[in-house]
């Protein structure tokens, strides 16, 4: 059963099982650009069938959340605070799922989350947006270009080609990739900015809990090199799905992503 419910003004989309049959919940935190409806494409119904309560927060700003107007002046602070709200909401035991932004939002506040454990997908790595920005800047500067479309131009008038590039891999048609432009937006300034310094202070008090770190092998923004550099910080390996690009919930093998966690959350006995 899908349900939308307003959290003292966060969007919180609910995929859940008429009888549960995982004892966890889990709660998934979007990335940069988009809101709670890139889980609720595939993840969200998915997760339900396998018999978990599925959850999904739109952060302040985003999708149907309330902050629209104040977005440019929001910080990741702001975001942890929305992560931990909902959190609270759903209850214990909790899996907490990031990407991208989403990954660095859920490591910052994870400390405070009491979560059973964590899955990263193509997260901001610990050096930062700046190190990865400046990578991209000299491998391809048009595609770094094209990328700044998405945050400056309206996200109806962006280019298919810059978007195609930067999040998504050519094994996904036109058509869909329209859809999902229709339905981004731009990010708080400001959270990039808190974004682009290095993060391992922030992190550090999110070591103990289990941690699965997944990426894609075609990201344009953190190529499996820095996904790595996260998983090192959990002394975990992180595991490089090659053929997937960023929006690694959107790809057409999103299934590959959702039964590797499954199996992993299997294999933690959680």
């Amino acid at each position: 059963m899908k349900q939308t419910v307003d959290i003292g003004g966060l969007e919180l989309i609910s995929h859940v099982p008429a009888t549960p049959t995982k004892t966890a919940q889990l709660l998934f935190v979007h990335g940069a650009f988009v809101a709670a409806w890139c889980w609720d494409e595939h993840f969200l119904p998915y997760f339900a069938s396998q018999g978990y309560a599925a959850h999904a927060v739109s952060l302040r700003g985003h999708g149907g959340s309330a902050g629209r107007d104040m977005l440019v002046a929001t910080s990741i602070d702001d975001y942890e605070n929305d992560v931990q709200r909902v959190a609270r909401h759903i209850g214990a035991p909790l899996v907490v799922v990031g990407h991208s932004m989403g990954g660095m939002v859920v490591q910052r506040c994870l400390h405070k989350l009491n979560a059973a454990a964590a899955v990263l997908m193509a997260s901001v790595p610990p050096e930062g947006l700046l190190g990865s920005s400046m990578l991209l800047a000299a491998r391809d500067p048009a595609l770094f270009s094209e990328i700044n479309l998405i945050q400056h131009a309206h996200p109806g008038l962006t280019a298919l080609r810059a978007v195609r590039r930067a999040i998504f891999s050519d094994h996904i048609p036109d058509e869909e990739i329209g859809k999902h432009l229709a339905r981004m937006q731009p990010e708080s300034e400001r959270a990039v900015f808190d974004l682009s310094w290095p993060q391992q202070f922030f992190i550090g008090h999110a070591r103990g809990v289990p941690v699965l770190v997944l990426g894609g092998g075609e990201d344009a923004f953190f190529p499996p090199a820095m996904i790595e550099s996260t998983a090192r910080v959990y002394g975990v390996k992180a595991e490089i799905f090659p053929d997937m690009a960023h929006a690694m919930m959107l790809e057409p093998e999103w299934q590959r992503v959702a039964d590797r966690i499954i199996g992993w959350l299997d294999g933690i006995q959680v």
